[in-house]
């Protein structure tokens, strides 16, 4: 049935629009298939990869202080001297090469050891990225989807209207009706048309959301197998949750990080100690002279060999109080990881208990939405039967379809939440990993 606006003309030309570029997208993806997209493409995660790569070569930097450090040094002088009595010219050139090798250093062991601890947290911090980038996808692609959902329902809604606007204008021409009722219809019908037109605008930015995460154009996800198969949430009870988040990323980094408070005590205490190295050097040397003119004499000329080997110490006796000030402020920041540490552990346990919760309500609210829907249907039903037989007005009709496709709507959306909250409870308790986005893809029709 045509419109009856020039504006609602124009709205509908632009809903046309996006239902063709909706139509001509690439055939359906797998979610697995996006992942491994994602995985070469996307700027978080691969940012996140760089930063962990440079860990290694930060813990190799460290390791260096506890090899020898060999060093060349060479030169070649050129003097000479004009005196009353003597005349001469020299050149002395020499090459020497000196080694160190720490017997003993403290300071440079603790040092090691907390960059073996950093590289430690880059491993958390690139795990962590892993799991984010899942929960993105993820919630990219299932938004495309609870969109096309969501405009489905809006097009189904926009028509049923249409068909009831149409009656309410025969009946009224007919004599059967009262202009209120096509008024009504009327109200209903463009509202539901801009409903349909926000709603096609939704899924045109979910779809450039999830190109842009993979790196492809007009992708276009695969639809929940039906019947619809929820995943379940295995193990069922909270506290089974909460006991395997200790091996969550952010409770390890946290740990991690007090270890490398520790261990910079241990090295500011360290600072009382001697450092022990063992030194040695091998030289050549060669002096060529000219006989000096006056006195008859010559310059000490020839090749000379210089070698050493020894054992050097250094001890600190007295550094203005620096060091045990140095003590008491890695002691207090000791203190501060300790507590960022327990804060960790608690958040991570309540994050889980509140991610179970959610899922648990979830599944709760599909149930009852299927139970919804199943009723709003018969509703429906037996209020179009009414209005055939006069018992029903029209807008009865309209109050019934519209229930119904808003039912629709939120159970698509709630068994999405449901899918998308599983995986973000695996998250927050620290068990996500990149293969639980085949569990999703599973679910996926073929």
């Amino acid at each position: 049935m045509p419109l009856p606006t020039p504006m609602n003309r124009l709205l509908r030309t632009l809903l046309g629009a996006t239902l063709v570029c909706g139509a001509t997208a690439s055939p359906a993806q797998s979610i697995q298939a996006l992942y491994d997209a994602a995985r070469s493409y996307d700027a978080i995660y691969l940012a996140a990869r760089a930063q962990y790569d440079s860990a290694q070569y930060r813990r190799d930097q460290a390791k260096a202080l506890l090899r020898p450090n060999v060093g060349l040094t060479a030169s070649t002088t050129r003097s000479g001297s004009d005196t009353p009595v003597s005349d001469s010219h020299a050149t002395n050139t020499q090459a020497a090469v000196r080694a160190t090798q720490p017997l003993f250093n403290r300071s440079n062991r603790v040092t090691v050891e907390q960059a073996e601890r950093a590289y430690a947290i880059a491993a958390t911090d690139i795990e962590a990225a892993e799991q984010d980038l899942v929960i993105r996808l993820t919630t990219a692609y299932l938004n495309v989807l609870a969109a096309q959902d969501t405009l489905g329902t809006a097009q189904a809604n926009t028509k049923a209207i249409s068909e009831q606007l149409a009656s309410a204008k025969r009946n009224f021409e007919v004599g059967t009706a009262t202009i209120t009722d096509t008024r009504e219809a009327q109200a209903r019908f463009d509202l539901a048309t801009a409903q349909e037109i926000v709603a096609a605008n939704d899924l045109r930015s979910a779809r450039i959301a999830l190109d842009q995460l993979v790196g492809r154009q007009d992708v276009e996800p695969q639809r929940l197998a039906v019947p619809v198969q929820l995943p379940t949430l295995e193990p069922a009870n909270v506290e089974a949750w909460v006991a395997r988040t200790g091996e969550a990323p952010t409770i390890r980094r946290a740990r991690l990080t007090y270890d490398i408070a520790e261990l910079e005590t241990d090295k500011a205490r360290s600072a009382h100690l001697p450092t022990v190295d063992l030194v040695g050097s091998f030289g050549k040397q060669r002096n060529d002279g000219v006989v000096g003119v006056s006195s008859g004499a010559s310059s000490l000329a020839g090749n000379f060999t210089n070698r050493s080997v020894g054992v050097q110490m250094n001890l600190p006796l007295f550094t203005g109080d620096s060091i045990q000030n140095r003590v008491r402020e890695t002691l207090a920041l000791q203190d501060k990881a300790r507590n960022d540490a327990d804060a960790a552990q608690r958040g991570v346990e309540r994050g889980t208990r509140q991610a179970f919760f959610a899922v648990q309500s979830g599944e709760a609210q599909v149930r009852a939405l299927e139970a919804a829907e199943a009723s709003s249907k018969l509703a429906l039903e037996a209020t179009q039967l009414g209005f055939k037989v006069g018992v029903r007005v029209n807008l009865d009709v309209l109050n019934a379809q519209s229930q119904l496709f808003t039912t629709q709507r939120d159970l698509a959306r709630a068994r999405y939440n449901v899918v998308l909250g599983n995986l973000q409870l695996r998250q927050v308790a620290g068990t996500l990993k990149p293969e639980d986005v085949g569990s999703v893809n599973a679910l996926l029709a073929r």
